[in-house]
């Protein structure tokens, strides 16, 4: 068993989490929760419109693969970590509310294309604001947590992941039927326009500005050598990439795979005066809802309870869930029908979800708290630029070459299939990264 000590920094990261009080900690945590399911209802919301947007505009499902994944994927990866280094000396909750205020308005942007490019361009703007809202958190909260409790508090940021799924799934399903797709992005873009100004006025940096711009000016550069000799976070890195693969390209295609493959049961149980797509966005929205959220919870709450006695369990937890997430996917792919098909789909979802708070512990405790916003950072960068810049891509452009001989639903099905693979190779990852971890996760 390998036990973790109480260590300097079981007093906060930067003194944050010795010098506030635990209800400005609640609040803090609680409204960058709210940023987090925003980030992810602007970033997820297109996956229930790809059916109207692909009838209304023409498109191709490879078109549609960049525009939920690649488009986004690349240029929230590139931007990341020049906006982490900046958050690793700057004020960050400022750079928090301004890359909300952006990525809001490039979403409600989304609704006034008129073409697969004026689309294409406002989903790259979508994806440069988000790049400043991930690592910064990340790190912000890092310093008001102490490693004790650091999983389960970044699994409660975490949870913005499948809240913010549920309500881009949900209610874009229901405002598209009933307005239209494009009113669905202008609906999505609200809340962060508005909670931007609260977050900027209100939540406070907790580090000394002044002392660190006075001190060595650390770059991108000095953060590499750190990060370099700690096999566990490439581990993590690669696992996560892995699994990435698989999360944004199922994601992108649900919506798509159920009306495709069970259209006709979804047509007749869909509710009176409402589309197939509203029962479609409900079902999935609901199932990866709730179950993300049981799984992020779950998740959190074991991890900082076993790695009290054995930090492998950072990775341990992670491996476990993947590992068994794989068949659970091929059993949701092969279901005869749409009840079936989506009841199942709740144990993937769950178990996948497991790893946000382990993962993303582990990352932000190995390296010092100067290199937090960096490392979050790379992690994202390999994360989003393999699992969503690929991930949709791929399966769009063998759902398209598959469609030729077995039709658009059964070509889609198959080109799912293809990714079921990815969570086995990223469970091996992280039990690969579980060797490591004792000698490098370093409570100091």
């Amino acid at each position: 068993m390998t036990r973790a000590t109480g260590t300097a920094e079981g007093q906060g990261g930067e003194g944050g989490a010795a010098n506030v009080s635990p209800s400005y900690r609640r609040y803090i945590l609680t409204l960058l929760l709210v940023v987090s399911t925003l980030n992810f209802l602007d970033r997820q919301i297109i996956n229930i419109l790809v059916e109207p947007i692909k009838q209304d505009l023409q498109l191709a499902d490879w078109q549609l693969g960049m525009l939920t994944g690649l488009s986004f994927a690349l240029f929230y990866s590139v931007l990341g970590l020049p906006i982490a280094r900046l958050a690793d000396r700057s004020n960050r909750p400022v750079i928090i509310g301004v890359s909300l205020l952006a990525w809001s308005a490039f979403t409600a942007l989304c609704g006034l294309a008129g073409s697969f490019v004026q689309l294409l361009l406002a989903r790259i703007g979508v994806g440069c604001g988000e790049a400043g809202g991930g690592p910064p958190s990340h790190s912000l909260i890092a310093d008001f947590t102490t490693p004790q409790n650091r999983a389960s508090a970044l699994a409660y940021f975490s949870l913005g992941s499948p809240v913010g799924t549920l309500l881009g799934l949900g209610l874009g399903a229901i405002v598209a039927d009933a307005f239209g797709w494009r009113m669905a992005f202008f609906v999505a873009a609200v809340p962060g326009i508005l909670l931007a100004a609260v977050l900027m006025a209100t939540v406070k940096e907790p580090r000394d500005l002044r002392s660190l711009k006075a001190g060595p000016k650390a770059g991108i550069r000095d953060a590499w050598i750190e990060l370099r000799s700690k096999r566990t976070f490439w581990w993590i890195c690669f696992a996560g990439a892995a699994t990435s693969v698989a999360t944004y390209g199922q994601g992108a295609f649900w919506s798509s795979f159920f009306l495709r493959v069970h259209g006709e049961e979804i047509a007749a149980l869909a509710p009176a005066g409402t589309g197939p797509l509203v029962l479609v966005g409900l079902s999935l929205g609901l199932v990866k809802g709730l179950s993300g959220v049981a799984g992020v919870i779950t998740g959190g709450l074991i991890t900082d309870r076993l790695a009290r006695n054995d930090l492998r369990s950072y990775c341990s937890v992670p491996a476990i869930a993947l590992i068994l997430a794989s068949p659970a996917f091929v059993l949701v792919m092969l279901a005869p029908g749409f009840t079936t098909a989506a009841g199942l789909l709740i144990l993937p979802v769950f178990l996948s979800s497991l790893i946000f708070g382990p993962s993303f512990a582990a990352v932000q405790t190995l390296v010092s708290p100067g290199t937090r916003a960096t490392a979050a950072a790379i992690l994202l960068f390999i994360l989003t630029l393999t699992g969503l810049g690929l991930g949709p891509l791929l399966i769009g452009i063998f759902s398209d070459l598959f469609a030729a001989s077995l039709g658009s639903a059964e070509g889609l099905r198959w080109a799912l299939l293809l990714t079921a693979p990815a969570n086995l190779v990223a469970g091996i990852g992280f039990w690969l990264a579980r060797r490591t971890i004792v000698q490098e996760l370093e409570l100091d």
